[in-house]
């Protein structure tokens, strides 16, 4: 069983930057694919990054390429989202997922593929 843990939320400016961190309680992590989504208000909740086991491959929303980046410590058990030029469409609960991966292959996106997911840490963008 993996726990996460995500932090680093919080109330932001339009044009501002966050960084999100997910911590994770197992040693295992260095095998899991790790992915961010996130639910606004009234939607259901989306696909934003997601990152391969050795952090070789990376995979991005159209919404957030060029914006948002996704990378992972695996010494540390942990994965970040760089989250830059923040927009008030970005506001939302930001969770973290782990989907367990034997082999070094492209993340999914699809959340039914991950098995394990964090809390959730809400982000508010100010326009």
């Amino acid at each position: 069983q993996v726990q996460l843990t995500e932090s680093g939320g919080g109330l932001v400016q339009a044009g501002g930057s966050l960084r999100l961190s997910c911590a994770a309680s197992e040693r295992t992590f260095s095998n899991c694919a790790m992915a961010w989504f996130r639910q606004a208000p009234q939607q259901e909740r989306a696909f934003v990054a997601a990152i391969s086991r050795n952090g070789r491959i990376t995979s991005y929303a159209d919404s957030v390429k060029g914006q948002f980046t996704i990378s992972r410590d695996n010494a540390k058990s942990t994965v970040y989202l760089q989250m830059n030029s923040l927009k008030p469409e970005d506001t939302a609960v930001y969770y973290c997922a782990a989907d367990t991966q034997w082999v070094e292959r492209p993340p999914s996106r699809v959340q039914s593929e991950y098995d394990y997911w964090g809390q959730g840490t809400q982000v508010t963008v100010s326009s």
